[in-house]
């Protein structure tokens, strides 16, 4: 029997063909569908801060392309600081109650508001549309609020963290808070699908490491080492990037729910460094 026969040649081209159609509509997703992978929105919202206990006022910021995005405004007794919130990738603001508590008893006031498409806000997300929902919130709160900018403290968690840097790097905040966030998306892409060239099909950048580059004010980077979504050596090399003043926050447990686990530390390691940054 002849093992290498015309046979067997054309059953192995046949089988190195249709693995590389499979590995071409693979690559093929993720390039046409990114957003997909990105972006997880909730319309729904299935709470508000009331239900929490907390003081709160619906808000509606106007983007510069026109959008009408929803937010709360949560404001505390007498607060130290306004808290600028950009939260992440899924859901909506409703899912961020135990966040909003938190700030509240630390004395701080918060403007929470939806990226376009997320909750009670317009449009579909972008990347650049994420950052002028942002920009939005920052006009709000100086405009409308007469925030000084020096009493703004700008905080994102995963996703969110990287929206908060690009805000961070336009303005002059008092002091930038990121949580759970990634360096780049190509670089937590290729982490994720190491097979494929992600670094060339990307369509996202959200470049946290470069913002954070270009800062000025003081920044805390927060990270657990059991992330399961971001791992640990993203927030490592965002701390080694970013300038003076700076602090690194180790806190336990995973992506979603570090910030509960890691209770009175991570609320110490918060008030600690905002009141070091007055």
């Amino acid at each position: 029997m002849n093992l290498f026969g015309p046979e067997v040649w054309r059953i192995a081209l046949y089988t190195v063909l249709v693995g590389f159609g499979f590995y071409i509509g693979l690559a093929a997703l993720l390039f046409f569908f990114q957003s997909n992978f990105i972006y997880f929105p909730s319309r729904q919202l299935i709470s508000f801060p009331d239900d929490a206990g907390l003081p709160y006022e619906e808000v509606t910021l106007q983007t510069v392309d026109g959008m009408k995005l929803s937010g709360w405004f949560v404001p505390a007794r007498e607060p130290r600081g306004v808290v600028l919130f950009c939260h992440g990738n899924g859901g909506n603001i409703s899912h961020r109650l135990e966040s909003l508590r938190i700030f509240f008893h630390l004395g701080l006031s918060t403007l929470i508001f939806d990226y376009r498409g997320y909750g009670h806000s317009e449009g579909k997300a972008t990347e650049q549309g994420t950052y002028e929902d942002a920009e939005a919130a920052w006009r709000y709160l100086v405009e409308n609020r007469q925030v000084h900018p020096r009493n703004i403290i700008l905080f994102g968690r995963s996703l969110g963290g990287a929206v908060a840097s690009w805000l961070a790097s336009k303005h002059e905040p008092r002091a930038l808070i990121i949580e759970s966030t990634f360096t780049s998306v190509p670089d937590l892409a290729a982490e994720l699908y190491p097979y494929f060239p992600v670094r060339l099909l990307s369509r996202f950048n959200y470049n946290t490491i470069a913002y954070l580059r270009q800062l000025k004010c003081p920044v805390l980077i927060i990270h657990s080492p059991d992330d399961d979504i971001v791992p640990y050596s993203h927030g490592v090399k965002l701390y080694k990037s970013a300038k003076e003043p700076k602090e690194f926050l180790e806190i336990t447990g995973s992506h979603n729910d570090g910030f509960l686990i890691s209770g009175s530390r991570y609320e110490n390691g918060l008030s600690t460094f905002l009141t070091k940054h007055q």
